[in-house]
């Protein structure tokens, strides 16, 4: 359960001559100077003009057939996704990081995870006591954060300007993440709670299945999860507007990894937890790829309108019907360091399945 480019506001244009009388020359004026504003955090956002975004959008380096291929269908608008160059990366940044995801983690066990200190126990406690029901706290879980963490997304922009994007970033977070914790925690708990629907786990080829489409599912991450700076606010987190890599594939990676996921475990478990738990998920996933399309298109205008039009949410439907033009190479914006941290965590989360269940079993949740 987890964006942003760098543009330049475009110059005013100069004043066309005017003609003040018929019989006065004409007199050409020199450009005006825009008025200050005074207090410029407060103007109204404006979609950014499409020329400025080709102008100033991330170059894809000779991968992908670069920004402004014939491949690329006319030029890139978005920004090249997934990248990470080794030259870029400060090593106190990387330290601070660190430092943040330790203080976090401890702040997390102490404020929330603790039955002891924490809260965490007595919030999951009132949200049993409406129902006695496992599907319906499950739901309930699932509800709660999807509505904190989606509410919070579409006040992003407001809260920006009240507090400054890492402020915001850190609120964010702060909210999100217990409500998360408790979510999964809950689920790995009570996952074999429900009414047994179908049992599948003994047929041959199941496991395999369930194991390969999981597997799959988190390589459809957004790519602004990649960001880890910028989710930890070491850098100033930005609305990014992403397209290579998994955008060609679906414009909301998200969603897709996230119901596969879920269809694969709903299948797995086979029972009514799993089932309001995807419900739940898949709900929550299917909102935010229609709010995401909306803040983009408030974001970025005719630009997002441009990728709209290549891409597609349901996969690969872009590139069936031929407004995806895939390059050649298009391989290459795989083989990138994510992708195989990716490959590496995923693979370590499946063999630290019994050690997550073991901590998960430890706490009354």
């Amino acid at each position: 359960m987890a964006s942003h480019l760098r543009l330049h506001l475009a110059a005013p244009p100069p004043l066309l001559p005017h003609q003040h009388h018929k019989h006065c020359l004409h007199l050409r004026h020199l450009p005006r100077p825009p008025a200050p504003l005074l207090n410029p955090a407060r103007a109204p956002p404006s979609p950014l003009p499409l020329r400025r975004l080709l102008s100033h959008a991330r170059p894809v380096r000779e991968v992908g057939g670069g920004a402004g291929s014939e491949e690329d269908g006319g030029g890139l608008v978005g920004e090249d996704s997934a990248t990470f160059r080794l030259g870029d990366q400060s090593v106190a940044s990387w330290a601070y990081f660190g430092g943040i995801l330790a203080a976090v983690l401890l702040a997390l066990n102490v404020l929330w995870i603790d039955p002891g200190t924490g809260v965490g126990t007595r919030f999951l406690d009132a949200v049993a006591s409406v129902s006695d029901s496992h599907e319906v706290v499950m739901l309930l879980l699932t509800i709660i954060f999807a509505v904190v963490h989606s509410g919070m997304a579409s006040l992003r922009e407001t809260g920006e300007k009240i507090i400054g994007e890492r402020a915001y970033r850190v609120l964010f977070a702060g909210i999100s993440l217990p409500l998360a914790v408790t979510t999964v925690v809950y689920f790995i708990n009570h996952r074999y709670d429900g009414t047994q629907l179908w049992q599948v786990q003994g047929i041959s080829g199941i496991h395999e299945l369930v194991w390969l489409s999981s597997f799959l599912s988190f390589f459809f991450l957004y790519p602004s999860t990649f960001n880890l700076l910028e989710v930890a606010a070491v850098d100033k987190p930005k609305l990014h507007m992403w397209e290579t890599g998994i955008m060609r594939i679906t414009r909301h990676p998200q969603m897709v990894g996230q119901v596969v996921w879920c269809l694969a475990h709903t299948l797995w478990i086979g029972n009514s937890v799993a089932v309001a738990a995807s419900v739940g998920l898949i709900g929550h996933h299917l909102f935010g790829a229609w709010n995401g399309d909306r803040r983009l298109a408030s974001r970025y205008g005719e630009a997002f309108e441009v990728l709209k039009k290549r891409t597609s949410v349901v996969p690969f439907a872009a590139i069936v019907d031929g407004r995806q033009k895939l390059p050649k190479d298009y391989y290459k914006e795989f083989i990138r360091l994510p992708y195989v941290a990716i490959t590496a965590l995923t693979l370590g989360a499946y063999f630290a399945h019994p050690l997550m269940q073991a901590s998960s079993y430890q706490l009354p949740w």
